[in-house]
């Protein structure tokens, strides 16, 4: 396999004199030195717009990276895989059993199938995701005290993260928020005369 001829290559690297990797090591610098040269009369014929649009992208690229690595490393310091909704335990429970073509085509289909639930048939799934949703907060919790022990505030969510509260008690709060500080204007203009 590949894994294995490159390992065998590297063995024979190591065991290689420098007298005999030095060859290999000038032929590296050459075409370095040629890719450099042919990557300056590519830049040189680009357009601004065009030279702007390389950049976005490599920035793209590299940004695509950063979160991957970001990802890998959550993924290797054990964090809890996020609470799954009721529609994610419909579809993972119903996918192997559904008719479609392509992977698309169930999708659509188990879609159009939960839509067409009644609110008594999407409950038990409801249920469901409310229980994991429990479990992820546990489970958050202590990795966040774990990761604080070792240092890693940096991974911790932000406490605003951690309180959000549903749109309605939030929109009843800034109601009740608005009419009290409209009274303390009157008071304050009646108290200023």
């Amino acid at each position: 396999s590949n894994l294995e001829l490159i390992k065998k290559l590297a063995g024979a690297w190591k065991e290689l004199p420098a007298s005999q990797k030095q060859v290999y090591e000038e032929a590296k610098k050459t075409d370095w030195k040629r890719y450099g040269e042919q990557m300056a009369a590519y830049k040189a014929q680009l357009t601004p717009a065009q030279a702007a649009a390389l950049k976005e992208e490599r920035r793209k690229q590299q940004a695509k990276r950063r979160s991957i690595r970001a990802k890998r490393e959550l993924n290797l310091l054990g964090k809890p895989k996020r609470a799954r909704t009721g529609f994610n335990i419909f579809l993972s429970e119903n996918y192997q059993g559904s008719e479609g073509i392509s992977p698309v085509a169930k999708m659509k289909k188990l879609f159009d199938m939960w839509q067409k639930l009644s609110a008594s048939q999407k409950q038990p799934y409801l249920q469901l995701a409310q229980d994991d949703k429990v479990r992820y907060e546990n489970e958050m919790k202590s990795w966040e005290a774990k990761m604080i022990e070792l240092g890693r505030e940096d991974l911790v969510r932000s406490k605003k993260q951690r309180l959000k509260k549903k749109p309605a008690e939030t929109a009843k709060k800034a109601e009740t928020a608005k009419a009290p500080s409209g009274g303390n204007k009157a008071k304050l203009k009646k108290s200023e005369e």
